[in-house]
């Protein structure tokens, strides 16, 4: 265990606790502003973890953990503005998003060993469903979707999903995808408590 790889536990916290944050949130520009920094702070823990363990399987997730924050942060921008215009380029945006996810996933599905491809289909879907549900109005396409990303994220970092002979469980990479499923889980308490709510966070801005 270096210093590189400490940072990266040390990451990770801090995006469990934005991307749990994010979920309270109830207003989309807000939301996606939140959840884009916590995948800022996920992209540096992947490239911290490489620069302890060796680059070469962090790459992807490098990638992945990029284009999550690119996309957050651009539909903040959109939607913070909420005109006419912003909402065409928000919509020709996301079907660039829905591109690169699929070819991504494509790519995956075909790069994964044969026994695990089930998996990596399921994720694509996944993937898919999450990054429309970002994108539709209203809190509960993004909730619904993301629990289902979550569950197949967390199969992804367990033994089960077979990369380089490597049977390792990602530990951190099941805290992150729990804590989303959690925050669902609280938001929907706290939600039927008071539906008409504009916006529920833990604390005032």
């Amino acid at each position: 265990m270096n210093n590189w790889f400490i940072l990266a536990q040390v990451l990770g916290v801090i995006t469990i606790i934005f991307e749990f944050t994010s979920y309270q949130i109830k207003n989309k520009s807000k939301y996606f502003l939140t959840t884009g920094i916590g995948s800022f702070f996920w992209l540096t823990m992947f490239f911290s973890v490489g620069m302890a363990t060796g680059m070469d399987t962090q790459i992807s997730l490098m990638v992945a953990a990029s284009y999550s924050t690119v996309r957050n942060l651009v539909f903040w921008k959109i939607f913070a503005k909420n005109t006419p215009q912003s909402k065409e380029i928000g919509l020709n945006f996301l079907l660039i998003m829905i591109g690169v996810a699929l070819v991504a996933g494509v790519l995956s599905i075909i790069n994964a060993p044969e026994q695990v491809r089930w998996l990596h289909t399921l994720g694509m879907i996944a993937a898919l469903s999450f990054v429309i549900g970002q994108y539709l109005p209203g809190v509960h396409y993004v909730r619904i979707t993301v629990t289902f990303y979550a569950i197949i994220v967390i199969l992804t970092q367990t033994p089960l999903n077979i990369l380089y002979g490597d049977f390792r469980w990602n530990i951190m990479g099941i805290a992150i995808e729990v804590a989303k499923i959690v925050s669902v889980i609280v938001f929907y308490i706290r939600f039927s408590k008071n539906p008409k709510q504009p916006q529920l966070q833990f604390a005032k801005p």
